[in-house]
Formats: structure tokens, sequence, C-alpha cells
């Protein structure tokens, strides 16, 4: 007489990929949510392209005199979104804040902060009139170590959390 043998998963094997589950979801759901906020600040940078475009073709075209007056046409309707109040451009040294709004659908970690875009001339330093060349872009957070690295000088900080900002922004 033949005896069949049960096939299956025991009750410690399934508690073992349940205890493995949990273990990877405690990992997974704060990285994703940091992800989700890293998209949101990149947004911020999105907008921000404009304001570098007028930045770069103002201080071409008319030295820092030019760039005064384009910032100052820039800021009269400055870019918005759902999580960006604003993107402005600093008249006399052509620096681009982007603040991120304060309203409900911002993610609280990032509500009011700011992030810098600091404009440089080829040789590391800040623009000023008689300065030729394109512009290099140097991004800041609360950190800007980044920026320091590359030999970037006249650095001005924002407030967002380096965990937030993209790579050359920390």
């Amino acid at each position: 007489m033949k005896t069949q043998i049960q096939r299956g998963f025991t009750l410690i094997e399934l508690m073992i990929v349940v205890a493995i589950i949990g273990i990877l979801a405690a990992i997974a759901i704060p990285q994703y949510q940091n992800y989700t906020i890293r998209a949101k600040v990149t947004e911020g940078l999105s907008l921000a392209d404009a304001a570098k475009t007028t930045v770069s073709e103002a201080f071409a075209s008319g030295g820092m005199t030019g760039l005064s007056a384009a910032a100052a046409g820039f800021n009269s309707s400055p870019p918005v979104s759902k999580y960006v109040s604003g993107v402005s451009i600093d008249p006399t040294q052509g620096d681009i804040i982007v603040t991120f709004a304060s309203t409900n659908a911002t993610p609280t970690q990032i509500q009011g902060k700011t992030l810098y875009l600091i404009p440089n001339s080829p040789l590391g330093t800040a623009l000023a009139n008689g300065s030729t060349g394109s512009i290099d872009w140097a991004c800041a957070s609360v950190s800007d170590t980044t920026a320091t690295n590359q030999s970037f000088t006249g650095l001005t900080t924002g407030t967002l959390p380096a965990i937030y900002a993209p790579t050359n922004c920390q």
C-alpha cells in the first residue's frame, strides 16, 4: 500500500518569511518617503531653469546692469507650483533662491525651506562686471560641501536639509 506524502510549508517557514518581509518594509518605507520628497525638490530645480537662463543671458548681454534689470522683470511674476511658492533672482549677485511652499500639499520636511543656485564665473569667483565666458552654477542646501569641493566661492547656503537635496546641492 502506498502512503501519500504531504507537501507544503511549515509554520516556522511561514513565520520566517513574514519576519523578512517586515524587516524589508521597515527599511523601504522611510527610503520611499525620502524619495518622494526629493522628487518634489527636483520640481523646484526645474522651475529654476528659467531663472538660470535669464541670469545667463542678461549677464552675457548687459553685465551686472543687465542682470539687475532682468532680475527685476523676472521677480515681478515668479514661477510657482504646487510645492514651490516662488523662484527669485537676487539682483545684486544673480543668486537664484527656490522657496518651497508652506501648504498642506508640501511635505513638512521642506515647507518654507530654501535652496540656492549661485552663479560663478569660469574662474570660480562671483559674477562681476568684466567677467567673460559661460556661467558655472553652484547649488547649496543647508550644506555647500559639493560646491566648495568644486572650488566655488561666495556661496550662500539655503535652509533645505541636505538629505532631501540632489547630490550636487549637498
